[in-house]
């Protein structure tokens, strides 16, 4: 079974587990179980992973999307269940996910003194920078890429005021009649997203997650509502976390039958 439950949302009438701001989702696709994001909360996504019933040492692979903490907290608590598991991230110089820097990538002075010159004048062969999870093995994606036949992530960077530079990892789950989508937050933009993604020549099922239209005016929200049923060709939305009241509104009447409600605690099967 292909399916999706949603493990860390503000909104939701699952009993017994708690709302928080933040997204996390376990993807079950063809056989793999991956983990998109792990919330903003440490506890409130162990607590809601335990009652869901998820067991997060059957993991194949962790995707984070992108560096906010409302996506990234519950990483430790995944890494202490599975310490061992793949963790996919978006590559940046410095973010919070560590990355390196060959040492030569500075200017010298080589007149100034030893203790006015980093490491001495001699620096090591690579320069790392920190993470707050240094045992997590982290694999670096810079570009678009297949992980396994069928999944892929989409690699897109924000041009918009506040995240300007801020990569994005967007999940595609594709067959041969198309795919389906599950965002974190859409930072670039959802309509970048699914251009990256291919759509709409390579047709969109459903689209999962956050669209990040939680401040958008509402013409704009509207505007984008009808461009993805028409232009974008998405067929079936589910939306979540940072779409935002006005814009579960909207796309709920803009889609009408062909909207999916994807609340914490929701399991939905494609």
């Amino acid at each position: 079974m292909n399916a999706i439950t949603i493990l860390h949302d503000s909104f939701g009438g699952a009993p017994g587990l708690a709302r928080n701001w933040g997204f996390s989702a376990l993807v079950e696709f063809e056989g793999r179980r991956i983990l998109f994001d792990t919330g903003n909360d440490a506890r409130v996504f162990r607590e809601n992973v335990a009652r869901i019933g998820v067991d997060l040492a059957r993991l194949d692979a962790v995707v984070i999307s992108h560096r906010h903490g409302d996506h990234t907290t519950g990483l430790a608590h995944v890494l202490e269940r599975n310490p061992d598991v793949l963790v996919w991230v978006p590559r940046e110089t410095y973010g919070v996910f560590g990355s390196a820097l060959p040492g030569t990538f500075y200017p010298r002075c080589p007149t100034l003194p030893p203790n006015m010159r980093y490491f001495d004048g001699f620096p090591p062969e690579l320069i790392r920078h920190g993470t707050p999870w240094p045992d997590a093995r982290f694999e670096y994606v810079d570009a678009t890429r297949e992980l396994w036949p069928g999944v892929v992530v989409v690699h897109t960077i924000s041009e918009v005021q506040g995240t300007r530079e801020m990569p994005e990892l967007t999940l595609s789950l594709r067959s041969a009649v198309g795919q389906v989508i599950v965002a974190g937050c859409s930072h670039p933009g959802i309509e970048k997203i699914l251009e990256a993604a291919g759509a709409p020549d390579i047709p969109v099922l459903d689209l999962f997650g956050g669209l990040h239209l939680v401040l958008t005016p509402r013409a704009e929200i509207e505007r984008i509502a009808a461009d993805l049923g028409g232009k974008w060709g998405v067929r079936r939305l589910s939306p979540g976390h940072c779409t935002g009241e006005p814009g579960f509104d909207a796309l709920q009447q803009a889609f009408g039958p062909r909207y999916g409600y994807a609340g914490l605690g929701t399991t939905s099967t494609f």
